[in-house]
């Protein structure tokens, strides 16, 4: 299982996760939903108490990834597939993003 920690404006608004079935998982942070002054990071992820769950990718933070030349470059630097969605979401959104929304790789050792 990989996951992220999903910041907004420096602000931990939730965890995604990749289980070892290939499901996505989103949820907000319990003070950050709390907050009603912090809004849902998307449209397509609404600010609930529930679990976000797709089979892919959730849309919005595919839309975060480069592409092209770009994702390219990325994938033979870091050494990543280029299809491997999550893992460029997870080694190449934590800082410089376009945007307020950064994604954190939550380490194996690190508790979320």
């Amino acid at each position: 299982m990989k996951s992220g920690k999903v910041y907004n404006n420096d602000v931990l608004a939730g965890i995604i996760i990749k289980d070892d079935n290939g499901i996505y998982q989103f949820n907000y942070d319990e003070r950050y939903y709390a907050n009603p002054l912090m809004p849902a990071i998307s449209l397509t992820l609404p600010k609930t108490k529930r679990i976000h769950l797709s089979s892919t990718l959730f849309s919005f933070f595919f839309n975060l990834l480069s592409e092209g030349s770009n994702k390219k470059l990325q994938s033979q630097f870091l050494k990543i597939d280029e299809e491997d969605h999550f893992e460029f979401l997870l080694k190449t959104t934590s800082h410089e993003t376009i945007g307020a929304i950064r994604v954190e790789e939550i380490l194996n050792d690190e508790k979320h």
